[in-house]
């Protein structure tokens, strides 16, 4: 059986299945970062209508990360589609640290530059009902994020 995060958003929860295949060290670090309780209480900072809903600033302003350093690109042949999620990073391609994206729409344009690591199979109309905006007026949050037991 495949691995699973559990991400509950305010909008309700959302199954993610990991990728360890495709990018191994970005599924040990999300793991890790989850059930620390990292991701717990965090805005989605960053809410694009037919593109993402990005998340996982500790700031809520797409600036921060975790203590933990920057991971090396794992760049895959996973297409950027709906319910994909993949790392977000700054202009260096091994930038990526806690910050994620999950997408609403095709965006096979970043593929082959960022790293995907995981793809929700339910709740994804809770990540539709996020809130909208750079940030967004209301942020939805993440209530919990967990790896599935």
């Amino acid at each position: 059986m495949s691995e699973q995060l559990i991400l509950t958003l305010d909008t309700g929860e959302v199954t993610i299945e990991l990728m360890p295949e495709k990018a191994p060290n970005h599924v040990a670090r999300i793991k890790e970062l989850a059930e620390e309780g990292f991701y717990d209480g965090i805005k989605l900072h960053r809410v694009i209508d037919g593109f993402m809903a990005q998340m996982g600033c500790p700031k809520g302003t797409g600036t921060g990360g975790s203590s933990k350093p920057d991971l090396k690109a794992e760049f895959n042949d996973v297409s950027h589609q709906r319910g994909v999620c993949s790392m977000a990073r700054a202009q260096n391609p091994d930038s990526a640290n806690s910050q994620f994206f999950i997408c609403f729409d095709d965006a096979s344009f970043l593929d082959g530059q960022y790293t995907a690591w995981g793809k929700v199979v339910s709740g994804m109309e809770h990540v539709d009902a996020a809130q909208r905006g750079e940030p967004p007026a209301d942020p939805t949050k993440i209530v919990t994020m967990r790896v599935a037991a």
